[in-house]
């Protein structure tokens, strides 16, 4: 019967100890939710930090899975952004992921959104830009070849409707002036 008496002991005491254990790290979990959440990575990938360039800079990597390039980067309030992907596979793909936002799904993916990301920033944050190569279709080899180009500075996307005018004739008029 002392034996029995001993296990129970043991048990209270890793049970309480346990206790303590789970109970100091949610303590420690309410105290950092100010800190952007640190993303889960794939097997084998690397966190690159990143800061905003003054200038275009390009990232190459290879989306080879288990030693693929996760990068992140902060950003403030007001900064306009462009980030374009590029492969040689179409097979790998780039997704964008806003680490201050409480949702698990990126913001932009280049399979469904386009190569290139035109953004301006409405509040601090950082961003986790993840290339991959797709699972869902075949596999095409052991992954492929990108290029990731970051521009702090982005010329307008738009021209304004001064400098459209002064561009030189027209072939052809608009619609709305033929019947004139």
């Amino acid at each position: 019967m002392r034996i029995g008496a001993a296990v129970r002991t043991t048990l209270l005491g890793l049970f309480l100890t346990m206790f303590a254990l789970f109970g100091a790290v949610a303590a420690n979990a309410q105290t950092d939710t100010q800190q952007p959440q640190l993303p889960q990575l794939d097997r084998g990938e690397k966190l690159e930090k990143i800061a905003l360039p003054a200038v275009l800079e390009k990232l190459t990597g290879w989306t080879k899975f288990g030693k693929g390039k996760v990068y992140m980067l902060p950003l403030k309030k007001g900064q306009h952004i462009r980030i374009t992907f590029s492969s040689k596979s179409k097979y790998a793909f780039m997704a964008i992921f806003d680490l201050s936002s409480n949702e698990d799904e990126s913001f932009f993916g280049t399979d469904e959104d386009g190569n290139t990301a035109d953004v301006t920033v409405n509040e601090d944050t950082t961003w986790l830009i993840k290339p991959y190569y797709s699972r869902v279709t075949r596999r095409r080899g052991l992954g492929a070849p990108y290029e990731i180009l970051i521009d702090p500075n982005p010329p307008a996307t738009q021209q304004p409707a001064d400098q459209q005018k002064d561009q030189g004739p027209m072939l052809f008029p608009p619609r709305s002036k033929q019947g004139q």
